[in-house]
């Protein structure tokens, strides 16, 4: 896999990204639009990591950094693409530039029925931690 190139997303790269999301990520988010999006990407331009392969989209991640936590959310490889090693250079490229910038752990939001990626995060060294739950408000309508 040679090819294939990792870069941050740019303005220019966010209609791609939420088509590719419609393909290849599981669940939808309140942020899944262009405003979120570009937010994201304005607020912190490396957050958004693209994998392309011969120029095509075929694989994201977004490795937030808050400067305390470093979470991890839309690891989303095109679904003809999948076994060839796309989510694991995606996820050395986030912990790369979490570890950069200082950061000692990071987490995974992740749906509890998509077992798929479950076994994913459990070959790439995450374990799931019962003890804690996500409680969520949404701020808008």
């Amino acid at each position: 896999m040679s090819d294939l190139r990792m870069r941050p997303a740019t303005a220019r790269d966010l209609d791609a990204v939420l088509a590719f999301w419609k393909t290849a990520a599981e669940g939808t988010s309140i942020s899944d639009d262009r405003d979120g999006v570009e937010r994201l990407v304005a607020r912190d331009p490396e957050a958004l990591i693209l994998a392309a392969l011969d120029g095509e989209l075929v694989g994201t991640v977004i490795a937030g950094f808050d400067g305390w936590r470093c979470h991890l959310y839309r690891l989303a490889v095109h679904p003809d693409r999948r076994r060839q090693g796309i989510g694991s250079a995606l996820l050395a490229a986030a912990e790369e530039r979490f570890v950069r910038l200082g950061g000692r752990r990071a987490d995974a939001m992740v749906l509890e029925g998509n077992t798929r990626a479950h076994h994913a995060w459990r070959a790439a060294g995450y374990t799931l931690q019962d003890e804690w739950r996500r409680w969520v408000k949404h701020l808008t309508d």
